[in-house]
């Protein structure tokens, strides 16, 4: 995949970043200044992993210092906090709906369309509640009737179908974009 950003741009904005946010009061002239001491390319950008740089320097004490990561936006190079990185595996699909505006297309629509057309409305509508249940039946109606006609529901009605991930909190945009 083409980026905008490079690896070597993506490792500067992170480290200009910890610059501009380290403090300049006399009493934190003690804190370490910050590195970047890993990158792992994404389909959305950057994971810029960062510690102390005498933590990046030792490998032994990166899991004891700081840490990261921040994504850089591979389009545009604004610098991102997305919790999740660490533990979760849809946290690229919750970047991209909240800070790009971008949804992935229902997979459970897919389904539905194949029943609602070879079996009916109500075959639909009852596969999509089993799969749902948070669905109500005058909501299970109106999706079957959208993905039949080849749209994707709205969003209040695909919030539904997916089971929310309460370790992804909102996304904090730290800097840029850049380009």
């Amino acid at each position: 995949m083409e980026s905008v950003i490079s690896r070597e741009q993506a490792i500067e904005l992170v480290e200009a970043l910890l610059e501009r946010e380290r403090p300049t009061s006399a009493w934190a002239r003690g804190i370490p200044a910050l590195a970047v001491y890993a990158v792992d390319e994404r389909s959305v950008g950057w994971l810029a992993y960062w510690t102390s740089a005498e933590g990046a320097r030792n490998p032994a004490l990166r899991g004891t210092l700081l840490g990261g990561p921040y994504l850089v936006d591979r389009e545009d190079g604004s610098i991102h906090f997305v919790p999740g990185t660490w533990w979760t595996d849809d946290w690229e699909e919750h970047y991209l709906w909240q800070v790009k505006g971008i949804r992935r297309p229902d997979p459970l629509a897919a389904e539905v369309r194949h029943l609602a057309d070879s079996v009916g409305t109500a075959a639909a509508m009852q596969h999509l509640r089993k799969r749902a249940p948070r669905v109500t039946l005058r909501e299970a109606k109106a999706y079957v009737a959208i993905v039949r006609d080849g749209s994707e529901p709205p969003e209040e009605l695909l919030s539904l179908t997916r089971e929310p991930n309460p370790d992804l909190g909102p996304i904090e945009t730290l800097a840029g974009p850049v380009l």
